[in-house]
């Protein structure tokens, strides 16, 4: 049985795609589009998972994921990288529970 993703279910969102800037260590500039961002109580941060912008739907993507804190204006502070294993833990399973409520 071939499962068809076809985008004709109502959701409340109209397609405004999410995009950010991240700068790498050589200083080149690449667009990443948001999938979701989260907090996290237990590491008391803010997560964002992205991955490369343009990229098609059924194409294998590689997200990456960064921890940030917020500002007090509410905008979104300098990304860091994730370093602890507990913290990958974490995001892993927030972006399975995220997949399997998009199927």
């Amino acid at each position: 049985m071939v499962h068809n993703h076809d985008h004709d279910h109502n959701h409340d969102h109209d397609h405004d795609h999410e995009y950010i800037t991240i700068l790498d260590e050589e200083g080149n500039e690449s667009l990443y589009e948001i999938l979701f961002t989260f907090e996290s109580e237990d590491f008391n941060k803010s997560y964002v998972l992205v991955y490369p912008a343009g990229t098609v739907e059924d194409e294998d993507v590689e997200l990456q994921a960064f921890s940030y804190t917020e500002t007090e204006e509410g905008n979104a502070g300098a990304l860091q990288p994730i370093e602890t294993e507990e913290e990958w833990d974490m995001v892993e399973e927030v972006l399975n529970t995220f997949l399997a409520d998009e199927d």
